[in-house]
């Protein structure tokens, strides 16, 4: 029996072409075809892999943003179903007497409670990036009021808010409710310095 030279893991011989071979067997400008080919290929390939890379790059920044926008925003719909909570609030503690004295002591002691809640509401809100628009005394601004009527008030110059029916708020700075107030009509025209003032 004949032995086998890849017998007991030796390696077996890989036949070689000499470079007499090669030149035996292609034409010179098939070389340079052949280099140039390779040389296109892997600019391609080196394209593909800097377009893959930003590409990656992208979509990693794209979901960054998206995760910052949702921690911010997330919270919208559940921001705009309490603010009804804080409105009901108001609506309970401006329908009292202006006077405390003419209350009962009980009452008076619910009314303090509700003051206190609706304190803490307004505060639980700020924590969370809510924030209360101030619109009184302030010029109409279509961004964050809505005009739901007129009032006729020489006194004050026109176009300026001076009923607020339902506050509106911000949410990181972005519009969550727009206040819905009264502008004062009839007056004189609103300066420059007047809405540097406000």
């Amino acid at each position: 029996m004949a032995s086998d030279p890849t017998a007991g893991g030796a390696p077996a011989e890989i036949p070689v072409e000499s470079a007499d071979d090669l030149d035996s067997t292609t034409q010179p400008g098939e070389l340079e075809r052949r280099l140039e080919q390779l040389q296109a290929e892997n600019a391609e390939l080196q394209d593909k892999h800097l377009r893959a890379i930003a590409e990656a790059q992208n979509v990693r920044r794209r979901a960054q943003q998206e995760v910052e926008r949702e921690r911010k925003f997330g919270i919208e719909r559940f921001a705009k179903d309490i603010l009804s909570v804080a409105d009901n609030l108001g609506r309970a503690l401006s329908a009292l007497p202006s006077s405390p004295d003419a209350l009962d002591p009980a009452v008076r002691n619910v009314v303090a409670g509700v003051q206190a809640t609706q304190r803490e509401l307004q505060s639980v809100l700020e924590r969370h990036g809510v924030t209360r628009i101030e619109a009184l005394g302030k010029p109409f601004n279509a961004e964050f009021h809505q005009a739901m009527m007129e009032i006729e008030d020489p006194s004050v110059p026109s176009g300026t808010v001076v009923q607020e029916l339902i506050p509106g708020y911000l949410l990181a700075g972005r519009l969550l409710r727009a206040a819905m107030v009264g502008v004062s009509k009839g007056g004189p025209a609103r300066t420059v310095e007047a809405d540097n003032e406000n």
